[in-house]
């Protein structure tokens, strides 16, 4: 099964590589990163490529992108990830809450991959902003504390990644 694995930086990447350890070599890796990130791709253990596209949003901590900023940003992601997407054809995307996730996850979706959520382990009681926006198309939304899956009727608990 080929998989498009999208990576954050932090700590959405490590909790990202420790479930890909876990899952092992069975799979087909492609990586997504940030084009900003300069840490996450050196921390890959699991063969695969590694493609780049613009965040969506901001990481400039204290700063929050106008609505017509981040419109723009997530077409410019979207129109950078086409190419990419229709050269991997990933059976399945997984993703786990950095701000990439979510255009990856709709093109994913429209393209006919399943859609694999991993919320992070940092979220208790309520889902993430990335979680909300693709919790509706998720094929398999997975979280990491009973209390918030008691939440949402499709999320299933299945412990801790760390």
């Amino acid at each position: 099964m080929r998989l498009l694995v999208v990576l954050g930086e932090g700590g959405h990447t490590r909790q990202m590589l420790q479930l890909l350890n876990q899952l092992g070599l069975q799979y087909e890796y492609h990586y997504l990163i940030a084009a900003e990130d300069q840490l996450s791709e050196g921390k890959i253990r699991l063969p695969g490529p590694v493609y780049r596209v613009g965040r969506p949003r901001s990481k400039v901590k204290g700063h929050t992108d106008s609505l017509p900023v981040a419109a723009w940003h997530t077409l410019h992601s979207l129109v950078q990830l086409v190419p990419i997407l229709r050269r991997v054809r990933p059976q399945a995307v997984l993703v786990n809450g950095p701000s990439l996730a979510v255009p990856a996850a709709l093109l994913g979706k429209l393209l006919g991959a399943r859609i694999i959520y991993v919320e992070s382990a940092s979220r208790v009681q309520h889902m993430s902003t990335s979680a909300r926006i693709v919790y509706p198309f998720a094929d398999l939304f997975i979280v990491q504390w009973p209390e918030l899956q008691a939440r949402y009727r499709k999320a299933i608990y299945a412990g801790r990644l760390l």
